[in-house]
């Protein structure tokens, strides 16, 4: 068995000089205590140890299976020592429990397919982050991303006029080939508020024309915020900062209340998409969002069978499909994507595993978010994602989320596998028929 390696973080190690035995103890206590009940019990009393959960965890398949890095072995260097000690651990042990916690799960929750009892591992590193969070002690690099998006409602440092200029550029670019289109902004009454993340208009600005491009040619009554709110990414959900993320979903749901619209179609991210209709709501009070939330899948799956969007063409390049952990295991979307790339790509081709089976990116959970000083661990700990998109033998990869592409572009660079990566909506902008353009 290799040697653990302890990664130094200097969000971490600054927050641990901090520490004391008796702040450790008593935060510990207060967590677990007040914050996790029944449900955390009920798991502790539950896991029988078996080990079923190991073969789930893309981090134990491709670290040679070794133990520590079950999903079980996660648990038992982390939130079981903290129970079986009542909070008395060391500032070293919460080091190295934070990097566990944060950065070598993902939260995909695979793994809680293969247990016996249905235990969400997940929940129990969320507890762990949250502790973290709560003793200061978070990656540095996630936690600038959430405090970004604390002071400014975005997690890109988009100025309120730069968001509106990008609108408007890619406005003015969308009427060179659509004449009559728009990128309605704070339209009230719309049937929909779309939503995006911060990086859309920082860097990937030709997603917001492309959706703009399906939304006029499928003559939807639509609008975008000019305010802050429209950024419905959350880093703040991944470090165990309930009451930041909550602050940035009430921004999020109180924009699309302002502009009295029917319901938020998602962009393709998936995280994003859990913190608004799964995790952000709850920790508001509500059991279900106070608006309708559909995600780009379902609403593409929708406009496909109502006839607003028609095949023009097809995309002829084989092509594979990654389902992404939150949109599939999350929301069960896994057939309706799949009918919506085999309307357009004839030559498809599945992942094995795939659908609620799928491998995660390795980006999810906030994992890629703790960035630099953990990219090499990452991209190791998911070899298992690259032997599954070699076996494919395909040159492109559908896959709708923003953070799958962010891990699997660095899985693909690290295993040379040469495989070109797409968003569903760009397939769907260019094989679609656009009656209006010119």
């Amino acid at each position: 068995m290799k040697e653990r390696v302890w990664i130094k973080d200097e969000g971490i190690e600054r927050g641990a000089e901090k520490l004391t035995p008796e702040r450790i103890e008593k935060t510990i206590n207060a967590v677990l205590g007040n914050e996790a009940g029944a449900r955390l019990k009920a798991y502790v009393e539950t896991c029988a140890h078996c080990g079923l959960c190991s073969e789930a965890c893309h981090f134990y398949i491709s670290r040679d299976r070794d133990p520590r890095f079950s999903p079980v072995g996660k648990v038992k260097q982390t939130i079981w020592e903290m129970l079986d000690k009542k909070g008395k651990v060391s500032a070293d042990f919460m080091k190295q429990a934070v990097q566990v916690a944060q950065t070598e799960c993902n939260m995909c929750r695979r793994c809680v397919q293969y247990c016996p009892f249905g235990i969400d591992i997940a929940y129990m590193m969320s507890l762990v982050r949250r502790i973290s969070h709560k003793l200061e002690i978070t990656p540095l690099y996630i936690q600038d991303t959430a405090h970004s998006h604390s002071a400014t409602m975005n997690q890109m440092w988009v100025k309120d006029d730069e968001w509106i200029d990008a609108l408007h550029w890619q406005e003015d670019e969308l009427r060179d080939e659509l004449p009559n289109a728009r990128i309605p902004l704070e339209k009230e009454g719309a049937e929909i508020m779309y939503s995006v993340i911060g990086p859309e208009p920082k860097f990937r600005t030709q997603l917001i024309y492309q959706a703009a491009a399906i939304m006029n040619e499928a003559g939807m009554d639509w609008t975008m915020p000019a305010t802050p709110g429209w950024d419905n990414s959350d880093m703040a959900m991944y470090t165990g900062d309930s009451e930041m993320m909550g602050r940035l979903k009430r921004m999020h749901f109180e924009t699309a209340a302002r502009l009295r619209v029917k319901k938020i179609v998602m962009g393709e991210c998936g995280h994003a998409f859990r913190s608004v209709y799964d995790t952000g709501n709850r920790v508001l009070g509500w059991q279900m969002p106070p608006i309708p939330v559909v995600h780009a899948l379902e609403f593409y799956w929708d406009l496909l069978n109502e006839g607003k969007i028609k095949v023009a063409k097809k995309f002829e390049e084989p092509v594979t499909f990654h389902d992404p952990c939150n949109v599939v295991r999350g929301r069960g979307l896994h057939e309706k994507a799949r009918e919506v790339v085999r309307a357009f790509c004839p030559n498809f081709i599945e992942m094995t595993p795939n659908k609620e089976h799928n491998y995660c990116c390795a980006a999810g959970g906030g994992v890629i978010n703790c960035g630099p000083p953990f990219k090499n661990a990452r991209v190791e700990s998911n070899r298992v994602k690259a032997e599954q998109l070699a076996a494919t033998g395909v040159k492109v990869c559908i896959a709708p989320c923003h953070n799958c592409h962010g891990g699997l572009e660095d899985i693909i660079h690290k295993y040379k596998l040469g495989i070109e990566l797409k968003f569903l909506g760009e397939i769907i902008y260019d094989c679609m028929e656009k009656p209006n353009a010119v």
